[in-house]
């Protein structure tokens, strides 16, 4: 008779997120990932498969987390404006907060870029997901007069979906909360 898993699933998956998210794929051994899932490598196969499999496995509960996070406050508001703003703020204070680990997402377009289709796969259908709620949101902006009438949506929202990815970076490389909300109201300031 099999013995129960001894640990929460959920708990290591996140905690194998943690890692990926500061140390990317490649930096992270077999051993970093044992030790902050608290298990053993018995039950890291039989659970998640190998490290490939764990890292993909937590590369889309990142993503799918993350970008459900900016799509909520980006819908968050009465105006259009006031969502972006909420959306863009909200990720410049998490960012910000000492101790937040990196952007998986970003990490791994980093070090894979187009090279693994398994991961340029999970990247793509975020960035759509994220991509059409923002379009929708401008869009609807526009037509409330809210935003100026000779943005284009499609192009603003690759321009607030590279805010978020310079805002992170910027974290990742030390900036302050306040300048990190400094360059989300830049990109709103874009939009009017």
């Amino acid at each position: 008779m099999a013995r129960p898993k001894e640990f929460d699933r959920d708990a290591a998956l996140q905690a194998a997120v943690n890692v990926f998210c500061d140390r990317g794929f490649e930096g992270t051994s077999t051993e970093d990932l044992l030790h902050a899932m608290c298990i053993s490598r018995q039950s890291l196969y039989d659970t998640f498969g190998d490290k490939r499999q764990l890292y993909l496995e937590s590369l889309q509960q990142y993503v799918a987390t993350s970008i459900a996070e900016q799509i909520r406050a980006l819908n968050s508001e009465a105006t259009v404006l006031a969502g972006l703003e909420a959306a863009l703020l909200a990720f410049a204070s998490k960012s910000g907060k000492s101790g937040t680990p990196g952007c998986m997402g970003i990490g791994a377009t980093c070090e894979f870029g187009m090279s693994d289709p398994d991961v340029t796969a999970l990247i793509a259908t975020a960035d759509k997901a994220l991509q059409a709620s923002l379009e929708r949101r401008i869009a609807d902006g526009k037509s409330s007069g809210e935003i100026s009438p000779e943005v284009d949506p499609r192009a603003a929202a690759h321009f607030i979906k590279a805010t978020f990815a310079g805002i992170k970076l910027a974290a990742r490389g030390g900036a302050a909360v306040t300048s990190l909300h400094a360059i989300a109201q830049m990109a709103l300031r874009s939009l009017k």
